[in-house]
């Protein structure tokens, strides 16, 4: 079974940037769509950003827009999720996660059937 692992979430302060990290070992990334999704207390799951699958196709909630990129390094096996110009109501554990079914990344974490155990990004001054 594919196991995702995310790294690069810690405390930042506002305007500040990180770099969180999807990785896999014995599954090839770029067969699958990538999503990246955060959760808040209280809070409902929310897709961040996708990458789809053999492709540079990517889509990006519009809270996000122009703030975060994401990207694939296939020589490392890891998906990227860049965040820069970061405000405190980004604040959430996220997730990366991985879907091999459909043709195209999907905002919603229904298609992804495998998921990492998240990582903890906190944005306060």
């Amino acid at each position: 079974q594919l196991q995702l692992v995310e790294s690069g979430g810690g405390l930042v302060q506002p305007g500040g940037s990180l770099r969180l990290s999807c990785a896999a070992s014995r599954f090839t990334l770029d067969y699958y769509n990538i999503g990246w999704f955060r959760q808040a207390p209280g809070k409902e799951r929310e897709g961040v950003s996708c990458i789809s699958r053999r492709s540079s196709s990517a889509n990006y909630v519009d809270s996000v827009k122009g703030r975060f990129t994401i990207s694939r390094d296939n020589a490392k096996n890891t998906v990227y999720l860049q965040m820069n110009s970061l405000k405190p109501e980004d604040t959430a554990i996220y997730f990366c996660a991985a879907d091999i079914k459909s043709y195209y990344c999907s905002g919603h974490h229904s298609s992804y059937a495998s998921w990492g155990q998240g990582t903890q990004v906190t944005v306060s001054s």
